[in-house]
């Protein structure tokens, strides 16, 4: 029998009841909030590559080179720097100065080690502009986008030697600037920061502060969407890369477990639910909703005696594809720091990265070019991925938070399911949640019921053969990520390292 063909909800006397809610049914598109559909059309591919050629032309951004005296004016990090705040500020001026401007700035120690990328006290500067949530009740809660400034050529070392990193990563702050452009007219109940880190080619370092600095100050940081490489590699003659895709990267197990809360993690079968994971999954379903399958004829014109053919088909668009592991062989970045310190974090890059274009000189050896250069950007592709982030920051903002205490009962042997949770920090009134599930061996939730407000509910599913997930809804249709539920009666500590919102 399919586990959710006999789905019957039950309710409880005495407890908050649901109201007559609609059964179980597949997961579909959520509606278009209008106001996000707007901000998203705005995106411009040209403000992309104005935001790229501007990064291009400071020659080296290499984090080592804010120490350098002897550099041409207007050149280097530094010039870098205050270039991107004073992009931030120039947006917060055309919306009534609504973002609150900051620069992290501090001196990294050298650091030990004969692959030391940091030999000397350096100064690396974050940057970023926070849109304050509209509900003084919700502003603390945050999701947070960004992208490195910093670039480097073949030698990580090398602070004068043209570094242009147009792909790497100028083309992440670029999606990072637009998401500030477009949203900041946008009045979320909760906050939405935007960021461009330094120190990323040497070792992460930017965003190691900047996670750390969050969770100094208890930001209730609830997504970090980093976009590294986003400049959908153009080389003539490539003829594998797909422009209608990018991956997102998610870790399964949360980096900052401790081994007996990886091994719990393992032994309930939740490996593949961390809160990035399911964030990962709030993004694929997003984009459903902003970037629609396009119904197109599948016949073209009608060939002589040949009956008219209503045959149709769907062709994706562009759409997100979502790689279930923390990054690629042999590389990093920066959302791996807001992992370390408990966050929920993904990784956006290009289908088919080009290794010619990153990391390397510029030269021309047996006719291949090399560097990463401006010639290999497309803006449209940059732009499609500044939308999605942007899709996913604005939904994200105006959910009603992340539901707490997000229980499974496990107190008996039986066949059906019980769970409880409790309404999101400074959740509004009227917020409303959907049970979400899935076969285990299926990636995405395919199966939901709205429960309305109730916090508990009873479902003749055995929670052996799905994963069950909870998440908050507001009357608009804007969803949180979901949560998986924790045993109730745990033998051991099951809690996911992720930061809790404080009540």
């Amino acid at each position: 029998m399919n586990v959710t063909s006999c789905l019957r909800p039950i309710y409880l006397a005495g407890l908050l009841l649901a109201p007559l809610a609609p059964a179980q049914q597949p997961v579909s598109p959520a509606p278009v909030d209008p106001a996000i559909e707007t901000a998203l059309r705005q995106v411009s591919p040209e403000h992309v590559q104005a935001t790229i050629e501007k990064l291009v032309s400071f020659n080296n951004r290499n984090t080592l080179s804010s120490m350098e005296a002897n550099l041409k004016s207007g050149t280097g990090i530094n010039a870098a720097a205050d270039w991107i705040e004073s992009e931030f500020t120039r947006i917060s001026a055309d919306c009534g100065n609504c973002l609150d401007v900051r620069r992290d700035e501090f001196i990294e120690q050298p650091q030990p080690g004969p692959r030391s990328r940091i030999l000397k006290p350096t100064k690396l500067t974050n940057v970023y502009a926070i849109l304050h949530g509209s509900d003084p009740a919700q502003a603390n809660r945050m999701v947070l986008v960004t992208g490195h400034y910093d670039s480097r050529n073949t030698d990580v070392m090398d602070t004068h030697n043209p570094a242009p990193g147009a792909n790497d990563d100028a083309s992440g702050v670029a999606v990072s600037l637009e998401c500030a452009r477009v949203l900041s007219k946008l009045k979320p109940p909760s906050s939405i920061v935007f960021v461009a880190v330094a120190g990323e080619e040497q070792g992460l370092n930017g965003s190691h502060h900047l996670a750390k600095l969050a969770k100094s100050q208890s930001w209730q940081l609830e997504a970090a969407l980093n976009n590294d490489i986003v400049g959908g590699d153009t080389t003539p003659g490539d003829t594998q890369q797909n422009k209608n895709v990018v991956r997102v990267f998610s870790e399964g197990i949360p980096s900052a477990a401790t081994p007996e809360q990886a091994t719990a993690l393992i032994n309930l079968g939740a490996e593949n639910d961390s809160p990035s994971r399911e964030v990962a999954r709030s993004i694929a379903e997003i984009a459903s909703t902003y970037f629609p399958l396009t119904m197109q004829r599948a016949q073209a014109g009608n060939p002589p005696r040949i009956a008219r053919s209503n045959l149709v088909r769907a062709v994706e668009n562009f759409h997100p594809v979502l790689i279930f592991r923390r990054d690629r062989y042999l590389r990093g970045g920066d959302h791996s720091s807001f992992n370390a310190e408990g966050f929920p974090a993904v990784r956006f890059t290009e289908w088919r990265e080009n290794f010619n274009h990153q990391h390397q000189n510029l030269r021309t050896e047996n006719g291949i070019q090399y560097g990463d250069l401006l010639q290999y950007v497309d803006y449209n592709y940059v732009a499609n991925v500044a939308r999605l982030n942007a899709a996913t920051l604005a939904t994200l903002a105006f959910a009603p938070g992340i539901p707490r205490e997000v229980h499974v009962e496990t107190n008996n042997l039986d066949n059906n399911t019980v769970l409880t949770w409790s309404a999101p920090a400074g959740a509004p009134q009227g917020t409303a949640y959907e049970i979400v599930w899935r076969p285990t061996d299926q990636p995405l939730w395919t199966m939901v019921q709205n429960v309305g407000t109730a916090t508990r509910i009873e479902l003749p599913i055995s929670k052996d053969n799905v994963i069950f997930g909870v998440r908050a809804m507001d009357a608009a249709g804007h969803r949180s990520p979901a949560v998986m539920p924790n045993p109730s009666r745990p033998t051991r500590n099951f809690t996911q390292p992720a930061q809790s919102p404080k009540s």
